[in-house]
């Protein structure tokens, strides 16, 4: 007897059939709740006689944005005023996640380190950094930068070409060269060259057990191809060093105090999450295998770069793809301390047009934008770092 349903078996008694009714129906309820918001506030907008849709974009922006990545002036329109703050947002973003991985890693191994006072000092700071709010530390570092450091006539000048003072950081940087562009895109080379000889080398390994000088080959090569380019075209060494004129320094390059601020915030706050992080990877990581390396003969620093990271990342990664998320985030705080950040050029749109829908629909998108671009990537990456299932 067949212990199924028969065709002629009623939906409701059907559980498939019942569970896509049942999603059909949560669907409708949802659309119709959708359309009941979007049409009152429609309705409310126009009673009001409040203009909707995002034709305030192409009109004139009038007002100006410190740190523009792109060229932009008040005559340009909201458009690229909108582009600029999407941009600086990209940059602390960007900035903050590379030092935030390289500063919570570091942090994480010396908390395991066998030296008391290494592992005591990295312990405190985790507690310390995990216990104060991520905006007070912004307003903690906005202090430092603008009023404690002094006017740029009597910068500090910790080495040469780098100069401390309440306008920001600023420090020297290579004159324009035409080699530059060759110069990155060897290094560009160079790094996809590592990356196929590190697959052969991988291959290599699998079919002889013989290992390869993977980590010297990379560097040599990632270097080398760079400075042989540099070489050809004459070496150039010309930089472009700050001067003191008037009241600020011009030529190089500065990076404001609320840039400084929003950096240093949220790189030191979040890394104390990222270095626990780091810091239960590795434990996660059987004593087995540390015991198993070191009797073959490999030293400490093979040990944790061969044997215990490559597997901690596996552990590693789902946690730190948040912390990179919540940085990103994070960095809408900038706007309380003057940092023209994407919140912060939206609200001043917000402020000037009426828009306010328009602006929060913005904000929401460009923010969903770089949250989901950003675990695309890391479950990429955790995906060809998982085990496979044999």
């Amino acid at each position: 007897m067949n212990q199924g349903f028969s065709e002629k078996t009623p939906f409701w008694l059907d559980p498939k059939k019942r569970s896509i009714a049942s999603q059909i129906g949560v669907l409708f309820i949802v659309g119709m709740l959708a359309w009941y918001l979007i049409s009152n506030t429609l309705a409310n907008l126009e009673k009001q006689k409040i203009a909707t849709g995002f034709g305030f974009l192409s009109k004139e922006s009038s007002f100006e944005i410190g740190e523009p990545l792109i060229p932009y002036s008040a005559a340009d329109t909201y458009a690229k005023a909108l582009v600029v703050g999407v941009l600086n947002t990209i940059k602390v973003a960007f900035i903050g996640i590379l030092l935030t991985i390289i500063l919570g890693t570091f942090i994480g191994i010396a908390r395991l380190s066998s030296n008391w006072l290494v592992s005591r000092l990295a312990g405190a700071y985790v507690e310390v950094m995990q216990d104060i709010p991520v905006l007070l530390q912004l307003f903690f570092w906005y202090a430092i930068f603008y009023e404690s450091l002094p006017m740029p006539r009597n910068a500090l000048n910790p080495a040469e070409g780098i100069f401390l003072c309440n306008r920001g950081v600023v420090f020297a940087v290579p004159e324009a060269h035409p080699a530059h562009l060759y110069i990155f895109t060897a290094f560009i080379l160079g790094c996809g060259m590592t990356y196929l000889l590190r697959r052969w080398a991988k291959q290599r390994q699998e079919k002889t057990g013989k290992i390869f000088p993977m980590f010297k080959a990379g560097i040599l090569i990632i270097i080398g191809l760079p400075v042989l380019v540099w070489l050809g075209f004459g070496a150039p060494t010309q930089m472009n060093v700050p001067v003191l004129e008037g009241f600020n320094f011009k030529g190089g390059i500065t990076f404001s105090p609320e840039f400084m601020a929003v950096l240093m915030g949220l790189v030191l706050y979040t890394a104390a999450f990222v270095a626990e992080v780091v810091r239960a990877g590795i434990q996660a990581v059987g004593k087995g295998q540390r015991e198993a390396a070191m009797s073959v003969g490999l030293k400490p620093g093979q040990v944790l770069s061969l044997v215990i990271l490559p597997q901690a990342l596996r552990v590693i990664i789902p946690p730190l793809t948040s912390q990179m998320l919540n940085l990103t985030k994070n960095s809408s705080l900038a706007v309380a301390i003057g940092f023209p950040d994407f919140v912060s050029v939206a609200n001043t749109t917000i402020n000037q047009t009426g828009q306010s829908i328009e602006g929060v629909a913005l904000i929401m998108a460009v923010y969903l934008f770089f949250s989901l671009s950003t675990s695309a990537f890391m479950n990429w990456y955790n995906k060809r770092v998982a085990l496979v299932e044999r």
